[in-house]
C-alpha cells in the first residue's frame, strides 16, 4: 500500500500552528507518495519499534540512582541494552 501523507502532514502542521496561535503559509515543493515499506506513520508504528529505537525521557525523582532506574527499564521492557545521560547530580549546574 502506498501512502499519500502530504495532505495528512500539512493538516497536522496546520493544527499545531492553530494551537500555538501561529498563521503560516506553506509551499509544497513536490508531490511524492511515501511507500509504507520504508518506515512507519508515527501513530501506526508498532510498539516494539518504539522500544528498540526510542528514548524514554524521565525526570528522575530523588531516591533511586540512575543505575537503578536503568535496571528497572531493562526489566520492564525485557531489553538487554539501555543507558542514561544528562545531569546526574542536581547541584552540578
Amino acid at each position: 500500500m502506498v501512502l499519500n501523507l502530504k495532505e495528512w502532514g500539512l493538516e497536522f502542521i496546520k493544527r499545531l500552528d492553530s494551537v500555538a496561535n501561529i498563521t503560516s503559509e506553506y509551499i509544497v515543493k513536490s508531490d511524492e507518495d511515501t511507500d509504507d515499506k520504508y518506515g512507519y506513520i508515527p501513530f501506526k508504528r508498532p510498539i516494539d519499534i518504539y522500544i528498540k529505537y526510542g528514548l524514554i525521557v524521565l525526570d528522575k525523582p530523588p531516591g533511586p540512582t540512575s543505575h537503578e532506574v536503568v535496571a528497572w527499564i531493562k526489566k520492564m521492557f525485557n531489553i538487554n541494552r539501555a543507558g542514561h545521560g544528562g545531569t546526574l547530580e542536581p547541584k552540578s549546574f
